[in-house]
């Protein structure tokens, strides 16, 4: 049920029916959030799911590039847990402006932006098109933490 106070982005994560994980605690020395002036910086999250467990493997080995993009859409679910956490309310976000995305990948597997795609299109079906993708780099990593298969931070603006 949504509220006459929330705004179009809580509204479309609604519509969406996804579940938001938890938001991920820290397993080390650093920050899930910090705001500076009009930006919001994100640490690198994992592919987090509601019941705490963590999507692992490598794609192109563990994982088909489909499972490794629903990894990447999962991530990008932990990192709009994380903004609820931080700041309140998904509208608080003007828009996106910077995604790095790293996959754990086998050395023959070469479509990174195909995987962190499901981070991306998650993103802009909640902002939108216009504020909902910013510029974007996807890489892929011999390994990650904990074997996880996709590990993303990003750069947001505050409205």
């Amino acid at each position: 049920m949504t509220t006459m106070n929330e705004g179009p982005a809580t509204r479309a994560l609604a519509g969406l029916g996804l579940v938001l994980p938890p938001p991920p605690v820290p397993k080390g020395v650093y920050k899930p959030v910090v705001i500076v002036e009009r930006m919001v910086l994100v640490s690198g999250h994992g592919p987090l799911l509601p019941d705490g467990r963590l999507i692992k493997g490598r794609v192109g080995r563990d994982l088909d590039e489909q499972a490794g993009k629903e990894a990447a859409r999962q991530v990008g679910l932990a990192i709009l847990a994380t903004l609820v956490a931080g700041l309140g309310s998904l509208d608080r976000i003007g828009r996106v402006v910077k995604v790095l995305g790293m996959v754990n990948a086998t050395p023959d597997f070469t479509r990174h932006p195909a995987v962190i795609n499901g981070c991306s299109e998650l993103f802009a079906a909640v902002w939108g098109t216009d504020r909902g993708i910013g510029v974007r780099s996807a890489v892929g990593m011999a390994c990650l933490p904990d074997d996880i298969a996709v590990e993303i931070e990003a750069a947001f603006e505050l409205a």
